[in-house]
């Protein structure tokens, strides 16, 4: 008997993705970027060292009660108006791009912000790694926590927090020395009393400035490490910005789809793992070709594989002629650049909603729509 045509319905799907467990996605996420992280060849390393970049951004999701419970709207929006709003803290290996850990949480709210979040994302490093990330994370007892663990850091230092006096301390050149940073004398709230009290009293770090800007660093010895060196490594810290854009807007992750928090998290975790599906085959193409992963296109490999995948071919079978096509396209080196936060191409002229929809509708059955702008 012949079979008859499949269903157009989605049902199926939709109670299979139900099913799929979430530890196992964010499982199978956290093991692919360890993996492919350790396994990244010497050249691409920094001085033999793994860094990982820390940065946070925000993504948004339908508007339903669910969601607004546990992701509410900024405040600054009216009630039927504004869109659930997430808080996401990534750890990205600098040498593959891979995501190595993940946390999501309220944009706004007590304990919701990058700090909270980063510090369930330690286990992520090892005795040796160096964390890489902007001035919101450049807080005494993060890296007092770390240095206990054995990873260095290089931040740049917070705008106004701490007044940098480079007459002060061992100099070791122009605008470059070591100093000791006292404990805070107030507790902070997420902090216990016991956790306060075994605290180091100060800690011992270095500040270079370099570009109008200050760097802080566990990185202590001038003569290994020099002042150019941090230098080139911050401007680095530049591949998160790319991460998260290629996350966002090329995978499609910065609006996520779903009703509920717990799918939309799954949904999460799915875009990461596909993305460091990716990333391994962007790491495969420059070990063939000899490259490093950070000069190969990360949307370039996704138009590549989408369109392999759909003509039937696989990456075991056809792998190098797949591999050597994702190595023939390679960014721009732009060392330095800078760009403005605007957009050029203006949106379409319609007037924002700033009423409930429901309350939209009633209005647009009773008047009409109201005329477009010129």
């Amino acid at each position: 008997m012949p079979e008859g045509p499949c269903s157009v319905r989605t049902g199926g799907y939709c109670r299979a993705r139900q099913r799929l467990p979430l530890e196992m996605v964010s499982t199978l996420t956290r093991e692919t970027g360890r993996m492919l992280s350790e396994k990244a060849l010497a050249p691409w390393l920094w001085r033999g060292r793994s860094v990982k970049l820390v940065d946070g951004t925000g993504i948004s999701m339908p508007d339903g009660p669910e969601n607004q419970a546990l992701y509410p709207q900024p405040s600054t929006q009216a009630p039927g108006v504004g869109l659930p709003l997430a808080r996401l803290v990534m750890v990205i290996c600098l040498a593959t791009g891979a995501a190595l850990d993940a946390a999501i949480g309220p944009y706004s709210g007590k304990g919701s912000g990058e700090l909270g979040l980063v510090r369930g994302l330690l286990e992520s490093f090892r005795p040796g790694d160096a964390m890489l990330a902007d001035a919101l994370y450049c807080n005494y007892f993060l890296i007092a926590t770390l240095m206990a663990a054995g990873v260095d850091v290089l931040f740049v230092e917070q705008h106004g927090s701490r007044i940098t006096d480079f007459r002060r301390g061992q100099s070791l050149g122009t605008r470059d020395h070591i100093v000791r940073w006292p404990k805070p004398q107030t507790r902070p709230e997420w902090m216990t009393p016991e956790q306060y009290a075994n605290a180091p009293d100060a800690i011992t770090l270095r500040e270079v400035k370099v570009a109008h800007q200050v760097l802080v660093t566990t990185l202590l010895d001038h003569r290994r490490v020099s002042k150019d060196d941090l230098s080139q490594l911050y401007a680095r810290r530049w591949n998160v910005e790319l991460d998260l854009r290629n996350l966002k807007t090329t995978t499609g992750m910065d609006v996520l789809s779903c009703q509920t928090p717990q799918m939309n998290e799954k949904q999460l975790w799915i875009h990461l793992l596909a993305y460091n599906v990716i990333r391994l085959l962007m790491a495969q193409a420059a070990c063939n070709a000899g490259v490093d992963p950070r000069e190969l296109s990360f949307k370039h490999t996704v138009q590549l594989w989408t369109e392999w995948v759909s003509r039937g071919l696989s990456a075991t079978k056809d792998g190098q002629r797949l591999f050597t096509l994702i190595a023939q396209c390679k960014v721009g080196h732009r060392p330095g650049r800078i760009e403005p936060r605007m957009r050029k191409r203006r949106p379409k002229p319609y007037p924002w909603l700033k009423v409930p929809r429901a309350q939209a509708r009633r209005h647009v059955e009773k008047h009409g729509h109201a005329d477009r702008p010129k």
